[in-house]
């Protein structure tokens, strides 16, 4: 229990720190973090995809969706505490914070001294949640090796040339949208629910909840990105291109996510420990 204490303190000392007071020194910190991951990555990609192909996706794959995620965590903090931070002109009471309930339990059995508090808990931004961050640079990583064979499946079966690209290039754009898009939409939602400790029927709620919605923002945007991938871009930089780009998506997907399971915590009655994303 001390240990579980310090751990906690240290991470409300560190979740009350800001860069120009608006985003949260934590979430900075793992997003510098990631980039110097992507940047190591970028410098040697070529020498790595010759060696092991599959893996060096993995790993991109995996950084690229971490990096979305912490976005999407960023958003929703700043955001957060802008709503959460003195709405009605008066400091209110840490009792009221539904953010820290599972903090202010743990203090209610080993309080902690005035020195040791800090005040006005529910002005500090929502914490990041590492947990979140691991499932999704674990879906990412897990779903390179489905997402490169289906860019070599493509390629083999519409292949480019210089007298016929267009038509082939818009080919791969069709089948990509018509049967890889839904179908990835599907797992993302299914996985993600399953790795929350979600069972049949709440992946079954999220589906019925998110997935058309999510789709038709999905073909708003990928037709576009994947016609210059597949019409521009070399095989080994078409994976790394969508992942890129897809950081604005898997960053909504993760806010959708997010903002789905909130939803439903609200609606549906929990056990008192409710953690809110």
């Amino acid at each position: 229990m001390p240990w579980e204490l310090n751990r906690r303190r240290c991470l409300r000392a560190i979740n009350s720190k800001y860069i120009y007071d608006r985003v949260p020194l934590l979430h900075a910190v793992i997003f510098f973090i990631e980039m110097a991951l992507v940047a190591r990555l970028s410098s040697r990609f070529n020498t790595y995809y010759d060696e092991r192909p599959v893996l060096t996706m993995m790993v991109t794959n995996a950084v690229l969706g971490g990096i979305a995620d912490t976005v999407a965590q960023s958003i929703t903090a700043i955001r957060e505490r802008a709503l959460r931070k003195y709405p009605t002109g008066q400091p209110p009471s840490p009792k009221e914070d539904p953010i820290a309930v599972e903090i202010h339990e743990l203090d209610r059995k080993q309080p902690f001294s005035d020195r040791e508090l800090i005040p006005e808990s529910r002005s500090l931004p929502p914490p990041f949640d590492f947990e979140r961050l691991t499932r999704f640079m674990a879906y990412g990583f897990a779903m390179a090796p489905i997402q490169f064979r289906w860019f070599r499946f493509l390629e083999r079966c519409f292949p480019l040339t210089k007298t016929s690209a267009f038509l082939p290039a818009m080919k791969r754009v069709a089948f990509d949208q018509l049967i890889f898009a839904p179908f990835g939409l599907l797992c993302f939602f299914s996985a993600m629910t399953f790795a929350e400790g979600g069972g049949m029927r709440a992946v079954s709620q999220k589906l019925r909840d998110m997935y058309v919605p999510t789709l038709k923002a999905n073909y708003m945007l990928w037709p576009a990105v994947q016609i210059i991938n597949f019409r521009l871009m070399p095989v080994q930089f078409q994976l790394p291109f969508v992942s890129t780009v897809g950081i604005a998506w898997t960053a909504y997907l993760s806010l959708t996510n997010a903002a789905e399971d909130i939803q439903q915590a609200r609606v549906i009655p929990a056990s008192p420990r409710v953690r809110l994303e």
